[in-house]
């Protein structure tokens, strides 16, 4: 399907792993110029080769850390440097460790509420007023269903994401008039199918053992109670699911969708 979004510049952000390199590289296949955001320096090369491959009429990788304040506006330059920012998809993301919030020690709660809002906050503050000027754009936040009823032992991941879910709302109230879109993507337990879709700094990178060490020393009933079923035979979305959603948001044919939440879960929350 040509979705037209042939030459139009689009910013991924944690685009070297799992979800955003499926963006990145769905974007790329309709032509796409991508700006692909990572810490990666070798991924973040290995999927612009990837991008150039699928058929973008650019793409650029940029090395940086959305937590450092000063990175969002440096994303946005290097971007606009290729030409007019049209999508930018907040894809950075998740949690720090997990645990019950009674026991948590109140000095790790920042890291989990900058790295899943303060990075959305940042990065489309710094893309916005371009958008503005040109009465245009579309922004595509990553979400979770974390956000809409809570992960058990994912205290302030979940609110974290609950928060992005009402970014989003109110910013397409106040920049609809403006011509902008805004939408939220929340995804549950979406795991690439690809080997090759795992940067160093990937939580799903086994080399990295996250989740086993996250959950560590966790009782098997409260593992059990953080299982939810889905309807449809399989625990989790794909990478590509989800990016095939955002591609559909970013386009036209989207024009009259804006202000949404849309849960990829298969069913786990009926």
């Amino acid at each position: 399907m040509d979705l037209d979004l042939k030459g139009r510049v689009a910013i991924v952000t944690g685009a070297t792993a799992n979800i955003g390199r499926a963006i990145a590289l769905d974007f790329a296949s309709e032509g796409a110029a991508i700006i692909a955001v990572g810490r990666d320096q070798e991924a973040g090369e290995h999927v612009v080769a990837q991008c150039l491959d699928r058929g973008a009429e650019r793409a650029l990788f940029v090395s940086a850390d959305l937590t450092n304040p000063n990175a969002a506006l440096q994303i946005a330059a290097s971007a606009e440097a290729m030409g007019p920012v049209a999508v930018l998809v907040n894809n950075v993301g998740g949690n720090i460790g997990a645990g019950f919030f009674a026991e948590s020690d109140p000095a790790t709660w920042d890291s989990d509420i900058d790295l899943n809002l303060g990075t959305v906050l940042r990065m489309t503050h710094a893309v916005l007023p371009a958008m503005i000027d040109r009465k245009s754009g579309a922004i595509i936040n990553i979400g979770s269903t974390a956000g809409l009823v809570g992960d058990y032992m994912l205290p302030v991941y979940s609110a974290a994401k609950a928060a992005v879910h009402g970014f989003t709302r109110v910013l397409a109230k106040e920049v609809g008039p403006l011509g902008i879109r805004v939408n939220c993507i929340a995804p549950y337990g979406t795991i690439s199918t690809d080997p090759d879709a795992f940067s160093k700094g990937s939580r799903f990178n086994p080399d990295n053992d996250f989740f086993r060490k996250a959950f560590a020393g966790t009782s098997p009933e409260d593992m059990a109670k953080r299982a939810r079923q889905t309807v449809l035979g399989r625990p989790v979305a794909t990478a590509q699911e989800v990016a095939s959603l955002a591609l559909y948001l970013a386009s036209d044919l989207a024009g009259f969708i804006t202000g949404q939440v849309y849960a990829v879960d298969g069913g786990s929350l009926l």
